[in-house]
């Protein structure tokens, strides 16, 4: 099992919220996956069932099979979720 941090961006095509949120782990350089909803309707379904959403972005955070979900819209969110991980990683490792 991967003790790496995994960070999943769901988006959609046009969405200036998904760009900005995309431009910010690179410009971190932190790795991620994108999920694409645009016409994908059974995967806005799965967002509905894990978060309550249908929204995008939301952006998923974790290691080993635990995710946190940042469904709310805006970096400074995303940044506080990725300072806690990096706290939590910083503390294993000692």
């Amino acid at each position: 099992m991967s003790t790496s941090l995994s960070v999943v961006v769901w988006s959609k095509e046009g969405c200036h919220y998904c760009g900005e949120v995309k431009e910010y782990l690179k410009k971190k350089q932190i790795p991620f996956r994108t999920v694409d909803v645009t016409k994908a309707d059974d995967r806005r379904d799965i967002l509905e069932t894990k978060y309550g959403v249908r929204h995008v972005p939301v952006v998923e955070i974790g290691k080993n099979g635990i995710y946190e979900g940042i469904t709310e819209v805006g970096l400074d969110h995303i940044k506080k979720a990725i300072a806690r991980h990096a706290e939590s990683e910083e503390f294993l490792s000692l």
